[in-house]
């Protein structure tokens, strides 16, 4: 198992109840995938850089994760198709 920064961004008219359900999501995609959850920072609605998907502001979340390649895959295939997510990246933290 390696450990992995992530962070994604989450559309700003989803409510915060929305939020927290997406996170759960997407943390039980590493815990199914034999990961483990270190840690979740929610950063909170933040102005971006440039427009994205036509949005000038984003809800930031970065986490810390141990997890497989498999669970690492399956982020990133989840993370593309997810309506919710409009920007997500996943480093390995050395």
């Amino acid at each position: 198992m390696k450990r992995y920064l992530g962070l994604y961004i989450v559309r700003p008219d989803y409510t915060e109840e929305q939020v927290d359900s997406l996170i759960e999501e997407l943390n039980k995609i590493f815990t199914d995938n034999g990961g483990e959850i270190l840690s979740v920072d929610k950063w909170g609605m933040r102005q971006l850089a440039y427009l994205i998907q036509d949005f000038d502001k984003g809800y930031y979340v970065k986490f810390f994760v141990n997890a497989e390649n498999t669970g690492v895959s399956e982020f990133d295939r989840i993370c593309n198709i997810k309506e919710g997510v409009i920007r997500h990246m996943l480093v390995k933290d050395e």
